[in-house]
């Protein structure tokens, strides 16, 4: 699985559940990463390692179900800028992270420990272990991820996007083998232009299009989970399932399309797809999508 931190890790969480013999990958993006109060923080990464624990907070779309908020309210007391939220739960994942890689353990192999100490047993993979960042081109300036999407809202108009460091990173050798030896690789329901894309640009020469299949993150002209509609507006591109079909042409073989957008299958299919119409909306922590990914495609 290529996943960001919404949909793919919902997706991943749905293939753990329904089949637990898989030997289950999850290429995380890592270009939304960041460091707060000294700590790094990977939101996509402990998206999908929460909800492989059970632990995600699906109200709050972040962090853990329950999490209570002293340490962040005991920094704005204390001055500091908290628009950056993070619970006392989830500031124990960073801290054991930031541990890690101080003590000489690469992202992958911090992943890895954090995958043992919360129980889950599907790989986590950052997608790298070198530094990729986003960078948002907007009219207010060149924004960080976290700038954009939490500080400012989305607000300002964005122009362009850009992944900083990609030239010169590379994906690691766990990455690799997962995606050589794998009998599917599944494009999670994720955001196009910002989560799949980084995975992508570092491991496209790896993919076999007649082994991958793509699951479309926009269901009735609306994405689910986060801004991939907005975005893709905004960059003056179509947003459809067919728009992200075209994304991901290149590189996979299978698309499924939710059944609200069944009138675009021919039209996905025109581009050399085998097309699935099928339920994508996951109102049962994805298995009934996870069947429908690993049976019909």
């Amino acid at each position: 699985m290529l996943a960001g931190g919404t949909g793919g890790a919902a997706l991943a969480a749905g293939i753990a559940a329904t089949r637990p013999d898989c030997e289950l990958s999850v290429v995380a993006n890592t270009a939304d990463d960041d460091e707060f109060w000294g700590l790094l923080v990977c939101p996509d990464i402990d998206a999908v390692l929460y909800r492989l624990a059970g632990l995600f907070d699906d109200v709050a779309g972040f962090g853990i179900k329950g999490d209570s908020t002293h340490v962040l309210d005991m920094l704005r007391g204390a001055g500091q800028d908290t628009w950056f939220r993070l619970g006392d739960r989830d500031f124990a994942t960073h801290i054991m992270r930031t541990s890690l890689l101080r003590s000489g353990s690469t992202l992958t192999e911090a992943t890895i420990e954090l995958c043992r100490r919360f129980g889950v047993g599907p790989a986590v993979l950052p997608m790298t272990d070198s530094e990729v960042r986003t960078r948002f081109t907007t009219d207010a300036g060149e924004l960080s991820f976290q700038e954009y999407f939490v500080r400012e809202g989305l607000r300002p108009r964005l122009q362009a996007i850009e992944f900083a460091g990609i030239e010169a990173a590379a994906p690691t050798g766990e990455v690799v083998a997962a995606i050589d030896s794998a009998d599917l690789v599944v494009i999670g329901p994720s955001n196009p232009l910002i989560s799949i894309a980084p995975i992508l640009r570092l491991t496209r020469p790896h993919l076999r299009r007649e082994m991958t299949v793509a699951v479309t993150p926009i269901v009735g002209g609306a994405s689910l989970k986060g801004p991939t509609v907005d975005m893709m507006k905004a960059l003056g591109m179509n947003a459809t399932p067919v728009e992200v079909a075209r994304i991901y042409r290149e590189v996979a073989g299978g698309f499924i399309v939710d059944l609200r957008d069944r009138a675009l299958a021919a039209e996905i299919e025109a581009l050399g797809y085998r097309t699935v119409v099928a339920d994508t909306v996951m109102k049962d922590g994805g298995r009934a999508l996870a069947e429908t990914v690993l049976g019909n495609v």
